[in-house]
């Protein structure tokens, strides 16, 4: 009900202090989706949900590019945004708009493909970072790729297996010795990079792996703390990834985030961060998350699915 609220006129949503964005307008249509509500089907928010699609297409660009502003990183953006259209273009009734989801789709694909062909030094192989010239890499911007081309696959598009195993060594460099996953290969870890390099191998297909089983012991050693950095980010990436991967950091550490959710959410149905990574955001950027979160067990988003 709060999101539905804070939609604008013309189906897009805003960050806090960035203006109406496609990242923010995909991630509360994703929330919907992840609720169980689906475009072209009756019910309270399916005007809601093909407005927010329709202005993600609205926005794209002529290179494929999914942004409606001038962020320092329009591939956080666009990973978001092509992630969106993949989840929904098999679930879109309405053939019309199911072509132009499918039409965009594959331009925006295949400029994230295009992207990871550039040339890089070996440290950054196989990844991406904010510009579509970008020559070097970090594993933030990567997750959202990863995640856009996994579910691209889910649906049908066509996705380079080399694209695909590229990415998994990208993401192994990532992972530090001694438990969790790093901005970059060689720097520290925190949860919510540990969350996006754990779920980023599970989808790829590298399950297991020592690098996942170690974030999955970090995970555990390092519960989450609402007034921790980037905590919406930390929501959304691990609560998936502990799900996927199952076991004791599921039983352990998805419990206590959960709870974390449920005693921070406002009266009226939102949450804000107190860090201020997050509330940069904006509310609809923090309820979005926890709702993703908190829907993971439904698995409606193919992307849940295991």
């Amino acid at each position: 009900v709060h999101l539905k609220a804070a939609q604008k006129t013309d189906g897009a949503w805003e960050a806090s202090g960035f203006g109406k964005a496609t990242s923010i307008t995909s991630l509360a249509v994703m929330a919907f989706l992840a609720a169980g509500h689906v475009p072209g089907e009756p019910g309270p928010y399916r005007e809601s949900i093909e407005k927010g699609i329709r202005y993600v297409i609205s926005q794209q660009r002529p290179n494929g590019l999914l942004v409606s502003n001038t962020s320092h990183g329009p591939m956080y953006c666009h990973g978001i945004s092509t992630l969106m259209l993949a989840e929904v273009v098999g679930m879109t009734a309405d053939a019309k708009l199911a072509g132009e989801v499918r039409a965009a789709l594959t331009k925006a694909i295949e400029l994230i493909l295009k992207s990871q062909e550039l040339s890089k030094a070996k440290q950054h192989a196989g990844g991406w970072r904010y510009q579509p010239t970008s020559r070097d890499s970090d594993l933030s911007v990567t997750g959202w790729q990863v995640m856009a081309l996994r579910a691209a696959l889910g649906s049908g598009m066509p996705v380079p297996s080399s694209a695909i195993d590229a990415a998994v060594e990208y993401i192994k460099r990532c992972a530090v010795k001694e438990g969790g996953f790093a901005y970059q290969p060689g720097s520290g870890p925190n949860n919510p990079r540990t969350g996006t390099g754990m779920l980023a191998l599970e989808l790829c297909g590298a399950h297991g792996t020592p690098e996942a089983l170690k974030g999955a012991d970090y995970l555990i050693g390092h519960p989450p703390r609402w007034s921790s950095e980037y905590f919406f980010y930390e929501v959304y990436y691990c609560s998936i990834a502990a799900f996927q991967i199952g076991g004791k950091v599921y039983q352990t550490y998805y419990p206590k985030l959960v709870d974390l959710l449920l005693e921070h959410q406002e009266g009226d149905g939102s949450w804000l961060s107190g860090d201020g990574n997050d509330r940069s955001g904006g509310r609809v950027y923090c309820t979005a998350m926890a709702v993703l979160a908190l829907a993971v067990e439904y698995q409606y988003l193919p992307i849940y699915q295991k």
